[in-house]
């Protein structure tokens, strides 16, 4: 049997188990809904989705238990649908839909059936489609990326905002070598990136400045099929500029190519690099533990072949398979998608906002928060680009960030040759999927 094949058999049959079984989920006796979020526990996000579930409870009646987790989440959800116990809500990044469809642990949304849905973005709404052009989620939080710079540096160095990449790489080579926190050491970097292959992350970070330059993984190419393009001439200028900084200019932080996003975040708060390509969820964060004055919200410019752009992504309110209680979880995605869900989650200028850019169109971000830096993530939204609704993103995203980080952690390594490998690479996985 064909990989293909042989997923969807499995798909259908854990379907099949989690529908067909009473306890096939997490919701308890007493009507209790359990709701998933990747976040770290104890960490503000988590008390704001705790909020978001009270007021959901206050409102309907129907009550709620908020289990947050962060390490390894989709793999502690495989181990609850390999025992049919599901939670009832999982919310979770858009780009694991394909996936969590291709497991059958989610259930088709009725859109028009959805009370607020009409409020919502056309924009976040495709970022709830699946490869089959129906919905699978209820759109809850949108992003895109900018830079966040440590303004002090910029100002010490005597640049401007970077307009061109040639200016990016300007800033950073100064933030490099002219002392800017003036400790009089050379222990600073202009880049700091998660650039390690922990669940794509090479990829996701140079996602951005792909788009920005108006390159792409992957090319719809009609009827719900895509071609690999990441060896365009685009994309791979966009992959050559970063190892340009790894290798050349040798900007970027020491151990970026081991990296996730957590230590990347504490990297920068430590002052050991001040360019910082990231979502606005932890802007926040670095104005309490940097200092509101030290830094600024840049866009990312425009590519010398293209843009502008950046990666588009959210968390989308997904209804899994098996709860029951599925009026309970309807009433739970119309409120998540609320206007006063969607005020509960962004939660102000404070930290832990599990609502970064608002998707229901009713709500006013500028009347909920004071911060002007969050426009520049606002106004980049309208060039975001979503990862597409192939069958399964994530080993799309996988490959191309074992390919990517090699090359930034072997210098010697030719990116344009890299770059036809991991097309290759894509079209067979594509293919797999019945994708192109």
């Amino acid at each position: 049997m064909s990989r293909r094949l042989l997923g969807v058999a499995l798909a259908a049959t854990l379907a099949v188990g989690l529908t067909g079984c009473g306890s096939g989920n997490s919701t308890s006796s007493d009507g209790t809904l359990e709701i998933w979020i990747r976040q770290p526990p104890d960490s503000e996000s988590a008390e704001t989705a705790k909020k978001l579930a009270d007021a959901f409870t206050k409102a309907s009646g129907v009550p709620t238990k908020v289990v947050a987790l962060f390490d390894d989440f989709e793999t502690k959800l495989n181990q609850q649908a390999a025992q049919r116990h599901l939670p009832d809500i999982v919310i979770n990044d858009t780009a694991q839909l394909g996936n969590m469809v291709s497991q059958g642990w989610i259930q088709p949304v009725d859109k028009a059936g959805l009370a607020g849905g009409d409020q919502l973005s056309e924009t976040a709404w495709k970022a709830a489609m699946g490869a089959d052009g129906k919905y699978y989620a209820a759109p809850f939080s949108a992003q895109s990326f900018a830079l966040i710079v440590r303004k002090d540096w910029r100002e010490k160095v005597g640049l401007k905002p970077p307009e061109t990449w040639d200016d990016l790489t300007k800033l950073a080579v100064a933030f490099t070598e002219q002392d800017p926190d003036g400790n009089g050491k050379k222990d600073t970097s202009g880049f700091v990136a998660p650039a390690g292959t922990k669940r794509g992350y090479a990829s996701w970070y140079a996602s951005s400045l792909i788009y920005a330059n108006g390159g792409d993984f992957v090319t719809a190419t009609g009827n719900g099929k895509y071609a690999a393009t990441v060896n365009d001439p685009k994309t791979v200028e966009a992959v050559q500029y970063l190892q340009d900084q790894f290798c050349k200019t040798k900007t970027v932080n020491p151990g970026a190519v081991n990296n996730d996003s957590t230590v990347t975040h504490e990297v920068f708060e430590k002052g050991q690099g001040g360019i910082y390509l990231v979502g606005p969820y932890v802007l926040a964060r670095f104005v309490n533990s940097i200092g509101s004055d030290k830094i600024e919200v840049l866009p990312v410019p425009k590519g010398p072949s293209g843009g502008p752009g950046t990666l588009g992504e959210g968390e989308n309110v997904y209804m899994m398979a098996g709860s029951e209680n599925p009026d309970g979880q309807k009433k739970f995605a119309e409120f998540a998608i609320s206007a006063e869900g969607q005020r509960i989650g962004m939660n102000k200028d404070a930290n832990g906002a599990i609502v970064r850019l608002p998707v229901n169109t009713t709500v006013d971000m500028s009347a909920e928060r004071q911060d002007p830096r969050w426009k520049v993530f606002q106004e980049s939204y309208e060039h975001a680009v979503y990862a597409p609704p192939v069958p399964n993103w994530a080993p799309i995203r996988q490959t191309s960030a074992d390919a990517m980080n090699a090359v930034w952690a072997d210098c010697s390594a030719d990116v344009k040759t890299a770059m036809d490998e991991l097309n290759t690479k894509l079209t067979q996985e594509l293919q797999s999927q019945n994708a192109s």
